[in-house]
């Protein structure tokens, strides 16, 4: 895929990139305590943009990488509640140091979420750290 026309993209795809990371909010909030809901929602997202321009398809992949980063964190989270709810399992610390990373990791996602949202909407290419690259290596970006 070629990055000409990449940083310039019309107002409809704009905002369809900028839909991608909403939909991975509103998977959040809507399958908050089934973290397999928003990895799904977003797959299908981007499953459902696939063939859009460059700069939709790469936006759709960003938040998918993501989610596919934080599903393990919060399924372990999820399960290890519920063992401590409906089985034998105690609180300790070592489970509120972990449900402590586990709202710190899923805040700092959201605002960045919502803050790349707005400026994708705006038409600026918005990487994140660590999934940039990595979305550059999956869609061979170059």
């Amino acid at each position: 895929m070629e990055k000409s026309g990449f940083f310039n993209p019309d107002d409809n795809e704009a905002e369809k990139a900028s839909n991608s990371y909403l939909m991975s909010l509103i998977a959040v909030m809507a399958g908050m305590p089934l973290p397999i809901i928003n990895l799904l929602a977003t797959f299908f997202f981007f499953l459902g943009n696939r063939k859009s321009t460059p700069f939709v398809r790469w936006h759709c992949m960003q938040p998918l990488l993501s989610q596919l980063f934080l599903m393990p964190f919060n399924s372990i989270g999820f399960w290890w509640t519920l063992h401590i709810a409906f089985g034998d399992a105690s609180l300790t610390n070592k489970y509120f140091a972990y449900i402590l990373l586990l709202l710190l990791l899923n805040l700092s996602e959201f605002i960045v979420t919502i803050y790349t949202a707005i400026q994708v909407r705006k038409g600026k290419h918005i990487t994140w750290c660590f999934f940039g690259p990595l979305t550059d290596l999956i869609l061979k970006v170059k």
